[in-house]
């Protein structure tokens, strides 16, 4: 069903040498570098670490690890999701000198654990395996030819839709967004509590993913200088078609994965829902009675016949923490999570992501996935995100400090939609915001 796909150019993602001398004068304020050996222990047992991470039974994972061999032990400490108070939990046990050996990361996060001289430098003990990766993702964790992160899986944008509700109203699966305009508008008029999607204000990833599927890209670098078009005309071509989704109240203005947006997935207030692969474990959770009446699409696309698509802020990786007493076995292991075909079967099942691997055909949860198959009807849905993920836009760049940004989108869109004024209006201050925090941590902006 899936073979290798088509190679894709590395994509080049470029940490300016001003942020590197950043991170570099922060070493003296941090644990310093690894503050052990990678002896076993003195018991003569296995080296134990620790693996932090967010994603949901992925300790399924980490046992078909433990089972696999007797040399490393690995014990899971389940935290909050990275944004929402991991990083910063990962962060100060750096700077105290007592972090986990890996962390799961975002893409987008790597740069900002650099500037904060948190990462293992592991390219020793991985760089001989880079080929077994999609390039674009391997190179999310290079740095000045150094690896830090080894990739694990993407995040790759789809619509999940009601496709019982749409065939009840005789809609056709939008390809365009004119077309999804349409659809909104009869779902609107079917009854009065019912909605095409829920805006969720609250969720960056998601804003910036749908800018990037427009064509939009916010940051570049060059000349250790980086350029922010936050509000550039791509941006606001997609902030005003939401606008008009807003203004004629065809979208619900709600919060996903608040209990309000759990209870209109279950009832079908809400008939569809674009996100990343890794989605399909939430839906399946969250509204496990709708089983059979879901499908899923490619994303609707601004002009007939593209196939732009997009991540959700981009994907995610595991790195060894900065002061790990074994970064060699950290790495390992985290190798071994990511790429070993019977664990990324494992983390694709439960909700990982689109697998950062380059050849998916031994991955047997691609292949054969009769629950996740069941849900949607038979649709073998992972057809659909091997395409997404095959037209995303590899160019796209992370900046240092996303936190930063994801804090500054979701609270200026809030308050554009709170005070109904233009969402134009957020993304441009969204770009001030970036520039001058950028600007206040020494960076350079053009």
């Amino acid at each position: 069903m899936f073979g290798n796909p088509p190679k894709r150019k590395p994509r080049s993602i470029l940490i300016t040498s001003l942020v590197v001398a950043m991170a570099a004068g922060l070493s003296a304020c941090s644990s310093g570098g690894s503050q052990g050996s990678s002896e076993p222990s003195s018991e003569g047992g296995p080296v134990e670490i620790t693996f932090q991470s967010w994603v949901p039974n992925i300790d399924k994972a980490v046992d078909a690890f433990n089972a696999s061999q007797n040399d490393v032990k690995v014990s899971l400490e389940t935290i909050t999701a990275g944004p929402d108070g991991g990083y910063a939990k990962m962060l100060s046990a750096v700077q105290a000198g007592n972090p986990a050996d890996v962390a799961q990361l975002g893409y987008d996060a790597i740069p900002d654990f650099l500037v904060n001289n948190a990462l293992e430098d592991i390219t020793e003990h991985v760089q001989g395996d880079a080929d077994k990766f999609v390039p674009w993702q391997w190179e999310t964790g290079v740095f000045n030819d150094k690896v830090y992160a080894v990739p694990q899986a993407s995040g790759p944008l789809g619509q999940f839709y009601r496709k019982d509700i749409f065939d009840t109203l005789g809609i056709a699966y939008p390809t365009t967004w004119d077309e999804y305009y349409e659809a909104a508008k009869t779902i609107r008029a079917s009854g009065p509590d019912k909605y095409i999607t829920a805006f969720a204000f609250n969720q960056a990833p998601w804003l910036i993913g749908l800018s990037q599927q427009g064509g939009a890209n916010w940051f570049t670098a060059e000349n250790d200088a980086w350029t922010v078009d936050i509000d550039g005309e791509e941006t606001k071509k997609v902030a005003a078609f939401w606008q008009k989704l807003i203004d004629e109240d065809l979208v619900k203005i709600e919060a996903d994965f608040s209990s309000e947006w759990n209870a209109d997935m279950q009832n079908g207030n809400i008939a569809s829902w674009i996100s990343g692969s890794w989605a399909d474990a939430i839906l399946r959770g969250t509204a496990a009675e709708t089983a059979g009446k879901w499908a899923v699409g490619e994303m609707p696309q601004w002009k007939a016949g593209e196939n732009a698509s997009a991540t959700w802020a981009g994907g995610s990786a595991s790195a060894v923490l900065k002061g790990s007493d074994h970064p060699k076995e950290a790495a390992e292991f985290a190798l071994w999570l990511n790429s070993d075909p019977e664990s990324v079967s494992i983390l694709t099942s439960v909700g990982a992501g689109w697998p950062a691997i380059s050849d998916t055909s031994s991955i047997a949860s691609l292949q054969s996935d009769p629950e996740v198959f069941a849900f949607y009807g038979g649709q073998d849905i992972w057809d659909i995100f091997a395409a997404s993920d095959k037209n995303v836009d590899n160019s796209w760049k992370w900046p240092p400090l996303s936190s930063t940004l994801f804090a500054s989108l979701s609270d200026n869109v809030k308050s554009a939609v709170e005070s109904k004024t233009p969402l134009t209006a957020a993304y441009e201050k969204t770009q001030a915001d970036m520039v001058a925090a950028l600007k206040a941590k020494g960076i350079s902006v053009r």
